[in-house]
């Protein structure tokens, strides 16, 4: 998951949106599947699709820390003056983004796109200190907008909680797999005691009250009920009184075990 997530934060500057969609879309399918495999098959689709999510905005806000933090390391700090202002048009409740054409005190103009904000915070003619990217990538921004702390905490939580979903499934398998297997265990050792109860009362021979007796020691995961069950398979009938620690067995019986 963060080799997904450091590889997208790489190529989110080269390649384009229908190439990092598609590669999420990748991404979801693997992990999709791997959650089939390695956790737990009925909540695979969803899980799969929550982490994809959490992932990609990770991949967005850490996108903007780095921008912050490149600002941070290469920008230089002068006091501009707005010369221009704009305001994006408003969509549904959300508030309009302002833009701001910034000059530094020469005349020139401040090398990068507009300053964003999203909220209407200055007026043209008013003088505001920014830094500015010499590179003219990057949009000039306030030491405050600059400041790249949230970004990088938002996207270590993403993060984590990508992973931690990871994680999560990954025991939530385990768990799943180590009780199919002690189902399956002890699903395997009652049939081979049912199947060493068959043969002991197919041999035991009876008394001379006409019981056959077995130790219900010998048979630990099976019931009273269900060793009653298979003796009347077997054309016999389980005693359920004065059994003394025993299973006692007889074509006749005075008080029957109830079969299971």
């Amino acid at each position: 998951m963060l080799a997904v997530i450091a590889g997208m934060i790489v190529l989110a500057d080269d390649a384009g949106l229908a190439v990092q969609i598609a590669l999420w879309v990748v991404h979801g399918a693997l992990l999709f599947l791997a959650i089939r495999k390695f956790g737990t098959r009925e909540s695979s689709s969803y899980t799969a699709l929550f982490i994809v999510t959490v992932s990609s905005l990770a991949v967005g806000v850490a996108g903007m820390a780095w921008e912050d933090l490149t600002l941070q390391q290469r920008g230089e700090t002068v006091v501009a003056t707005v010369v221009g202002e704009r305001l994006d048009p408003p969509e549904g409740r959300e508030g309009r983004a302002s833009y701001y054409t910034l000059e530094r005190e020469d005349g020139t103009r401040v090398p990068g796109p507009e300053m964003r904000t999203t909220s209407d915070l200055y007026d043209v003619g008013q003088m505001v200190t920014v830094i500015e990217d010499p590179e003219a990538d990057l949009r000039p921004q306030t030491p405050g907008q600059a400041d790249a702390t949230g970004e990088v905490l938002g996207a270590a939580g993403f993060a984590l909680a990508a992973v931690g979903s990871v994680v999560w499934m990954a025991w939530r398998g385990a768990v799943t797999e180590r009780e199919t297997a002690e189902v399956a265990g002890r699903s395997r050792l009652r049939r081979e005691q049912e199947e060493k109860l068959r043969e002991a009362l197919r041999a035991y021979s009876a008394d001379r009250r006409g019981y056959i007796k077995v130790s219900p020691g010998e048979y630990p995961d099976l019931t009273h009920g269900r060793a009653a069950r298979i003796a009347w398979e077997e054309g016999l009938r389980a005693e359920a009184t004065g059994n003394r620690g025993v299973w006692r067995f007889a074509e006749r019986v005075v008080e029957e075990v109830p079969l299971e």
